[in-house]
């Protein structure tokens, strides 16, 4: 079921927001290949501290390599891939988690046959260094 449901606090004011990620439209992600991104929790909904998106990639599908000033975490819901750093890469499947430290270059894949779709936290701007 797509839906998004907002409650509210008698004298005004979110108190808590329940979001269905197929209710976000999907963007491409930018130098990605076969690869799509949902920004499911932002400060739209009211998150202050951490972002929370889906990332879907395509069979044989890829994210940009790349690094950034801050840490992200991330949980593997389909499919099977890896995630690829400079020296080394990481078999990953369902209910894989992991952390990609601040200035780690790196890049998710999907395998080939299968979708690769996992929740990726960020810190939200106000957060970030």
């Amino acid at each position: 079921m797509k839906h998004s449901i907002q409650l509210y606090r008698i004298f005004g004011g979110s108190i808590m927001n329940v979001i269905n990620y197929q209710a976000v439209p999907e963007q491409k992600v930018e130098d990605g290949n076969n690869a799509t991104i949902r920004w499911i929790l932002t400060e739209n909904e009211g998150a202050d501290n951490f972002y929370m998106r889906v990332i879907e990639l395509a069979p044989r599908g890829y994210t940009a390599h790349h690094a950034h000033a801050w840490e992200h975490e991330f949980y593997v819901v389909e499919g099977e891939g890896k995630l690829v750093g400079d020296d080394t890469s990481f078999p990953l499947g369902i209910g894989d988690s992991g952390i990609v430290p601040a200035g780690e270059k790196h890049h998710f894949e999907s395998t080939a046959g299968t979708n690769l779709r996992f929740i990726c936290l960020i810190p939200s701007k106000k957060c970030q260094p």
